[in-house]
C-alpha cells in the first residue's frame, strides 16, 4: 500500500450515495471553499479549519468496505467545499484508490489551477464541473471569481481528455432563460470530454444550516422551479447539444 503523511480535513463522508457521479458511489465531503456561492447548500464546509482530520489510507480504509457495491461504474467521488484546495490530500488518496481499481471522479468548480491540482488530474477518473452561470457578471457578483476560471479549467480537462459532465443549479430570473442554456449548450459542444451537461433545481432546504450557523442565507428570496420548468430547460439543452 502507498504511504502518505498528508492530512485532509475531512467535513462528512456519505457511504453510498448515487447523485455525484455513475453509479454507487463512496462521497467524500471535504473541509474548505474559497467561495462564496450565494446559493451554496454547505456554508458548514467554508472553514478549513473546521471538520476532522484523516489520511489518505485510513479514508481508503472505509471505502474498502463499499467496494462489492460499486460494480462497474460506481467508485468514490470527492467534492466539498472545494477539494481543490487540497490537492495533495485528494491526489494521495486517488493515487490509493486507483491501486485497488476503485475509480476516481473529482466534484468541484473548477476555480483554481495550479501543478498540485494538475497531479491531481492525473490519477482522476471523472470530474464534475459546476457551470455556475455562463456570463461573467453573474460570476463575480454571486460567485467570487471570473468565468474565466472555470473556463481555463475546463481547458485543462480537455487537453486530458478527462470524462466530465458539467452541472449548473439553475436558479428562477438568474439563469433560467434561454440565452444561458445556449451558452452551456456552446461550452458541451466545444469541449469533446464533456459527455453532458446536467440542470439541477435550486432548493431552500440548505436554510436550516445558515440558521445554524447564525449567517443570511443570500437567495432566500428566489423560489425554487418547477419540475415542469426544469424538464423544459433540460430538455431544450439538450436538444442543441451535438451528441
Amino acid at each position: 500500500m502507498l504511504s502518505t503523511s498528508v492530512k485532509g480535513k475531512i467535513n462528512s463522508i456519505q457511504s453510498l450515495g448515487t447523485l455525484d457521479g455513475p453509479g454507487i458511489r463512496f462521497v467524500l465531503f471535504l473541509q474548505g471553499c474559497n467561495l462564496r456561492c450565494s446559493c451554496c447548500h454547505n456554508p458548514d464546509t467554508w472553514d478549513l479549519k473546521s471538520g476532522y482530520e484523516a489520511d489518505a489510507e485510513e479514508i481508503l480504509s472505509k471505502v474498502l468496505r463499499y467496494k462489492a457495491y460499486f460494480s462497474d461504474e460506481g467508485g468514490i467521488t470527492v467534492s466539498g467545499g472545494e477539494p481543490l484546495l487540497q490537492a495533495e490530500f485528494t491526489k494521495e488518496l486517488f493515487a490509493l484508490c486507483k491501486a485497488n481499481d476503485i475509480n476516481t471522479c473529482l466534484d468541484t468548480s473548477g476555480s483554481i489551477l495550479n501543478d498540485k491540482i494538475t497531479e491531481l488530474l492525473s490519477v482522476t477518473d471523472r470530474v464534475l464541473l459546476d457551470i455556475k452561470y455562463t456570463d461573467n457578471e453573474h460570476y463575480e457578483k454571486y460567485v467570487g471569481c471570473g468565468m474565466s476560471a472555470p473556463l481555463l479549467f475546463l481547458d485543462k480537462l480537455e487537453e486530458l481528455g478527462i470524462p466530465t459532465v458539467l452541472r449548473q443549479v439553475i436558479i428562477p430570473s438568474l439563469n433560467d432563460n434561454t440565452d444561458n442554456i445556449k451558452h452551456l449548450a456552446d461550452l458541451v459542444n466545444s469541449h469533446k470530454c464533456v459527455e453532458k451537461a446536467e440542470l439541477l433545481a435550486f432548493k431552500k432546504i440548505c436554510k436550516v444550516k445558515y440558521d445554524n450557523l447564525g449567517i443570511d442565507f443570500p437567495f432566500e428570496s428566489f423560489d425554487t422551479p418547477s419540475k415542469e420548468s426544469m424538464l423544459c430547460l433540460q430538455n431544450e439543452l439538450d436538444n442543441i447539444i451535438a451528441r
